[in-house]
C-alpha cells in the first residue's frame, strides 16, 4: 500500500549517544512496505520520480497524532495467553513445574497457532510492531505471523522436557526461509532446565550457523544459587564458558548479576532484556537497570508471557522499567524517559536482530504506530517521550503498522480474523485442559 500521513508530529531519534528525540511536524509517506519520505512536505522531490504521479492508496490527516516507531517486545511466550490468570500468585519454580509444564504438554500445534494470534491481537492494541517469542512449534508460530502479517522474531525454548538439537537446528532453517515477516537465531530455555550435554549441543551448532543465543538468565535468586551448586559458577559464567556467546545475544531477566557477568556481558556484547511486571508478579526481583546502563550494556524491554505478567502492555513494561530503576537505586534521576523509550524501540531492535525497524527513517520498514496526543493523560505537550513513558496507556494507541500495511486502527483489526473466533478458540483450549 501507499499511504501518506500529513499533518503529523513525528517522533525521530536525534542523538542516538545522548538518547535525544526531535519531532518533526509534517509529513510522512509509506511506500509498499518502507518509508518513502519524512519531512515538512516541502521537499519531497528525491521521493518522487521525474515525471511519476503517486497514487495514495490512503490519506491520512493525522492532526492531533504522534507517529513514532513500534514498540519491539524483546522477551515473550505468546501462545501462553491460555494460561492468562490460571496459575497466578504462585513462585516461579512452583508455578512453572506445577502448573505450566503440565497444562503445556497437552498443547497441540493446531492450539498454539490460534493462541499466538489471540497474543498478536493484544499487542497490536498496545502499539507492538515486533516480537522476541520463545516457544513450541516455532514454525506454526511463524505461520501465525504470516497469515496475520505481525513480525516475529524466534528462539528456542529446549529443554531437558522436550526437543533436540537437531530439531532446533531444523526450525532454524525453516522459519528464516518462510517469510520476510519471520526469522530465528538460537537458544534455549534456561540452564536450570538443560543439561550440560543439550547445552553444549546449542553451543557448537550456534557456532556453526554464526548465530546468536538467548536465553532465561539468572531471573531468580534460587537459579544462580543452584547453578553455582553444581558447576560452582553463574549462568552467565557457565554458558561463556561454552563458547555460546561468539557471535552475541543475550539475557531475559538478568536481576542476579555478579560482577563477573557484567564483565561477560560488556565483552561479548550482550543485551539484558528486563521484564518487569513478570519479575514483580512472580517476585522474582529487580534488575539493575541503572548498571547495566553505567556499564554500557545494552537494555531492551521484554513483557514475557501472558502467564507471568499478564498484560502483554508495552506502556506499563516502560513505566516499571524507570519507576523500580528509581527505587533500587534510590535516584530519581536514575534511567530516564528517553533512555527507556529507546529500550522500548531501538534496543529492541537491535537484540532483535531488526536494524531495519530500529526508527523512523527513509528506507526503513514501515513498522509505526500512531498516538492520540488529543486525551488528558497526554496534555500538555512539554515533553512527548516523557509522555509516553511516564503517562502513555494503551488507550492512546489509535493505529499500528506492520510492514507498511494497517492491521489495527481504531479498535478494530484487519488480521484476516474474526476476533470472536479466536476468544473462542481460546477459551475451548483451556476449557478441555485437566
Amino acid at each position: 500500500m501507499n499511504v501518506r500521513f500529513f499533518n503529523a508530529k513525528i517522533l525521530c531519534i536525534k542523538d542516538e549517544v545522548k538518547r535525544e528525540y526531535r519531532v518533526i511536524e509534517g509529513e510522512l509517506w509509506v511506500r509498499g512496505d518502507s518509508i518513502a519520505y519524512i519531512g515538512d512536505g516541502s521537499d519531497t522531490q528525491g521521493a518522487v520520480k521525474t515525471g511519476e504521479e503517486i497514487v495514495w492508496d490512503r490519506e491520512i490527516d493525522a492532526s492531533g497524532k504522534l507517529l513514532l516507531s513500534g514498540f519491539k517486545n524483546a522477551h515473550t511466550h505468546t501462545a501462553m495467553t491460555f494460561l492468562r490468570s490460571y496459575a497466578d500468585d504462585l513462585p516461579l519454580q512452583d508455578w512453572l513445574f506445577q502448573q505450566v509444564f503440565p497444562r503445556e504438554d497437552q498443547l497441540t500445534q493446531d492450539d498454539v497457532y490460534w493462541l499466538n494470534i489471540l497474543g498478536i491481537m493484544e499487542y497490536l492494541t498496545s502499539g507492538i510492531t515486533s516480537n522476541f517469542d520463545m516457544y513450541y512449534f516455532p514454525p506454526v508460530v511463524a505461520k501465525a505471523s504470516v497469515d496475520t502479517g505481525f513480525r516475529a522474531v524466534q528462539t528456542s525454548g529446549l529443554n531437558n522436557f522436550g526437543g533436540t538439537v537437531e530439531v532446533l537446528e531444523e526450525n532454524y532453517h525453516i522459519v528464516n526461509e518462510m517469510s520476510d515477516l519471520t526469522s530465528f537465531v538460537v537458544g534455549f530455555h534456561a540452564e536450570y532446565t538443560t543439561s550440560m550435554e543439550l547445552m553444549q549441543g546449542v553451543a557448537k551448532l550456534a557456532q556453526k550457523l554464526k548465530s546468536p543465543i538467548f536465553l532465561h538468565n539468572a531471573e531468580t535468586k534460587l537459579e544462580v544459587e543452584e547453578c553455582k551448586e553444581r558447576y560452582g559458577k553463574t549462568p552467565t559464567q557457565v554458558t561463556d564458558e561454552l563458547g555460546m556467546y561468539e557471535c552475541g545475544g543475550g539475557g531475559y531477566h538478568c536481576v542476579w548479576m555478579e560482577d563477573a557477568d557484567f564483565e561477560i556481558f560488556k565483552k561479548r556484547g550482550l543485551t539484558a532484556v528486563t521484564n518487569p511486571a513478570s519479575n514483580l508478579k512472580l517476585a522474582s526481583g529487580i534488575a539493575p537497570i541503572a548498571r547495566f546502563l553505567k556499564e554500557g550494556i545494552p537494555v531492551a524491554i521484554g513483557t514475557d508471557g501472558p502467564a507471568s505478567n499478564n498484560c502483554l502492555d508495552m506502556f506499563r513494561e516502560m513505566f516499571l522499567t524507570t519507576a523500580l530503576a528509581k527505587v533500587k537505586d534510590m535516584d530519581a534521576a536514575a534511567v530516564p524517559a528517553n533512555e527507556v523509550l529507546y529500550m522500548a524501540t531501538t534496543a529492541g531492535a537491535r537484540a532483535m536482530g531488526l536494524s531495519d525497524c530500529d526508527d523512523l527513517a527513509v528506507g526503513k520498514k514501515a513498522d509505526l504506530i500512531m498516538i492520540d496526543l488529543m486525551q488528558p493523560n497526554m496534555q500538555p505537550e512539554n515533553n512527548l517521550e516523557k509522555n509516553l513513558v511516564y503517562s502513555g496507556s494503551k488507550q492512546n494507541v489509535v493505529m499500528t503498522m506492520v510492514n507498511g500495511r494497517i492491521l489495527y486502527e481504531e479498535g478494530k483489526f484487519d488480521i484476516g480474523f474474526d476476533p470472536k473466533e479466536i476468544y473462542a478458540k481460546a477459551n475451548a483450549i483451556i476449557g478441555r485442559m485437566k
